[in-house]
This record gives structure tokens, sequence and C-alpha cells, in this order.
């Protein structure tokens, strides 16, 4: 018998990161694919995005339109992206299932390109941001 502690098979672990990798790329695609609305002002301001963060369409309801209040139709529109884009990161770590939870848990979540995420709990974890998935507030203006 011998003291020396076993080597790891390299092999096994370069095919089993290759195979995850591979995962990992076909979920982001496929979050890719899909599309999202974001939704502000009960519906009144919505913006259409993939799962890629490419932006689609802006729609805009014409009550929302008011040439003497530019400033709330600037934070509808902008509180719609918010919406939108933490819709897209609650997709992308849905897409990633068992891989999003396990990043999160690492605290690699953001590596993927989205915050670091609390997938358990759906929960944004980019202390940036201060704003969990659904979540869409406009700035305050002074």
């Amino acid at each position: 018998m011998s003291d020396q502690p076993s080597m790891p098979d390299f092999d096994a672990l370069l095919s089993q990161a290759m195979q995850m990798q591979q995962q990992v790329m076909a979920a982001q695609a496929e979050a890719a694919a899909r599309q999202v609305t974001g939704v502000a002002g009960g519906g009144a301001v919505e913006v259409d995005v993939t799962g890629a963060l490419e932006f689609i369409a802006v729609r805009i309801a014409p009550e929302a339109v008011d040439p003497d209040d530019v400033d709330l139709l600037e934070d509808l529109v902008l509180a719609a992206l918010h919406d939108a884009t933490a819709k897209v990161h609650a997709l992308q770590a849905e897409s990633l299932g068992g891989f999003g939870e396990l990043l999160a848990e690492s605290g690699l979540g953001g590596v993927l390109g989205g915050p670091v995420m609390d997938v358990a709990a759906g929960e944004d974890l980019d202390e940036d941001s201060g704003e969990g998935p659904g979540e869409a507030h406009p700035p305050e203006r002074g």
C-alpha cells in the first residue's frame, strides 16, 4: 500500500468542465432567444427586450404623454427599462437552473454578464443596483 494520495483524473475533470461549459452556453442561448416586457405606470409604458438585452420596442400610452410633465414620462420609461432588465436577469438565472444557483453560491453569479443573484430567493444581490428583479424604481428628481 502506498501512503501517497491518488492524483485526480485531470482528463475527467477537463471533460466535466467542458460539458458544464456547453450546458451553460446552451442555457444562455435559450435565454437570449426569449423575450420579456418591462412595464411601468400600470402599463402606461412597456419595453420589449430579448434575453440577450437587445431592446426591441417601446410602447407609450397616449394618456402618459403630458407636454407639461415630461419628467414623469422620462421616469416611466426608465422604470420600464429597469423592470425589463430585471426580468432578463431573472430569465437568465432561471435558464441556468442549478448552474445559476451554483454560481450565485460561489459568488460568481456576475461572470455571465448579469448581476450576482440569489436564484432561490429571486433577489438581485448586486450591491450597486439596490433593486431586486421585478422592482423598478425611477430615480428621484430634484
